[in-house]
């Protein structure tokens, strides 16, 4: 099932595949369908956005592997904090490349915070439409980033 709907940093689509979160994307296709776990993401993103939530409290489909790891890691770095990306690979025992490619391929933006990664001389990359402007909105958004 998916549901979008527009937050201030464009329309977002919402995936849900047994019970659990599987996609955040920016996109303008269509997801008007709806279900308890739909409607309380939908909720959770609005009150992030709002100043309400730091701390999303969803069933989220992390995967399996490295990867899991990675992003249950990325889970635990706290709204307006950051780490970089070589501070990250040294926790888990990769290269900061790996790092770099692993946030590349988060599939749930914002809810799992890759965009709290930074580089060791700038803020790194960002795969999400707008790329490093929509970085920089997340982080001055929760006051992590005062540009």
């Amino acid at each position: 099932m998916k549901a979008s709907f527009l937050s201030p940093l464009g329309r977002l689509v919402l995936t849900e595949e047994d019970g659990r979160l599987t996609r955040l994307a920016w996109s303008d296709e269509p997801g008007g369908e709806t279900s308890p776990l739909l409607d309380e993401a939908i909720a959770q993103v609005q009150a992030y956005f709002d100043r309400r939530l730091t701390v999303f409290d969803l069933p989220l489909e992390l995967g399996e592997g490295r990867q899991a790891l990675f992003l249950k890691a990325l889970r635990r770095i706290p709204f307006g904090e950051t780490r970089r990306y070589d501070e990250l690979a040294k926790a888990l025992g990769i290269s900061a490349q790996a790092v770099g490619q692993a946030c590349g391929r988060n599939p749930l933006p914002i809810l799992v915070p890759c965009h709290r990664v930074l580089a060791a001389t700038g803020l790194g990359g960002f795969s999400a439409p707008g790329g490093i402007e929509t970085k920089v909105a997340l982080l001055r958004h929760e006051g992590a980033l005062l540009l």
